[in-house]
């Protein structure tokens, strides 16, 4: 049975970091809906001066995040000694857990297009997770033809193709590119399996359903999905994970599950004891 569309959101426009202009797709209003799906921004700009201020040193705790560039270059670095660049294509990883410190830097390019994700961990791993960057590289993506298209498989599993995986919850995410008039069927089977689609270049036909462009549109139950292209070639994100079900209590750059943890997280920055011993992911 396929999946069918059963919420769509195009978000609105804002700004975060330090003055970057983005859509922001998911965000609080839509955390029941898209569980564990916490926050999607999107930017498409030309414009350099939409992004280059980025998002400074800030913390995060309780959550992953996933940056995928289909256009630009971004530079990473965090309270790990981590200093790393993305490019075309690629992506980043950053488990946030039990607290971690980051900065996302946008260099000026000719288009800025990619999403960043915001992945729930569960209430059980929240303040045990150990902070973790992994760098998604185009050397280590794999792309998969198909006729009409291709998968690029940023993480999880695609078939009998691995990617990186994630410790706390599995995330398969591909970046699908479809020329003209083609068509692709996903298998995602598992009641508890929550998955959604965006579309970052061009409206997609899924499972029947015209999705615009730049839409999240969260599937319904089912084991496949179907994603056709119309008159243009099209490039779209795919996103499956596990629902968790849990509480959520969110607050800024910090995710836990009541508003007691919020308080001592925001307790423990002011205090400069936000950051915990941990051994390595």
């Amino acid at each position: 049975m396929n999946r069918k569309v059963v919420t769509e959101v195009q978000g609105y426009r804002t700004q975060d970091g330090d003055g970057v202009n983005l859509v922001r797709v998911l965000g609080n209003e839509t955390v029941q809906d898209f569980d564990p799906f916490l926050m999607l921004d999107a930017f498409d700009s030309t414009n350099p001066e939409d992004y280059i201020k980025g998002f400074p040193m800030h913390p995060h705790r309780g959550i992953e995040t996933v940056t995928f560039l289909s256009k630009g270059t971004m530079v990473h670095e965090d309270h790990l000694g981590t200093k790393a660049t993305i490019h075309d294509g690629e992506a980043q990883w950053l488990t946030a857990g039990s607290g971690a410190f980051h900065s996302e830097m946008p260099q000026p390019a000719e288009r800025m297009l990619g999403v960043q994700l915001w992945l729930n961990l569960p209430a059980k791993d929240k303040l045990t997770a150990a902070p973790f960057y992994h760098g998604i590289l185009n050397s280590e993506i794999q792309e998969i033809p198909f006729e009409g298209g291709k998968i690029r498989l940023l993480t999880g599993d695609y078939k009998n193709y691995h990617g990186i995986e994630g410790k706390y919850l599995p995330l398969d995410y591909y970046d699908i590119h479809l020329d003209a008039g083609a068509k692709i069927s996903l298998d995602c089977e598992g009641k508890n399996r929550s998955v959604m689609v965006f579309t970052l270049e061009g409206a997609a036909i899924v499972s029947g359903k015209k999705v615009a462009a730049k839409t999240a549109a969260k599937l319904g139950d089912g084991d496949t999905v179907t994603i056709e292209a119309e008159n243009s070639p099209i490039e779209i994100l795919f996103m499956n994970s596990i629902k968790l079900s849990e509480n959520v209590a969110w607050l800024d750059p910090i995710v836990m599950n009541t508003k007691q943890q919020i308080i001592e997280a925001f307790t423990e920055l002011e205090n400069g004891n936000f950051i915990k011993e941990q051994t390595n992911y």
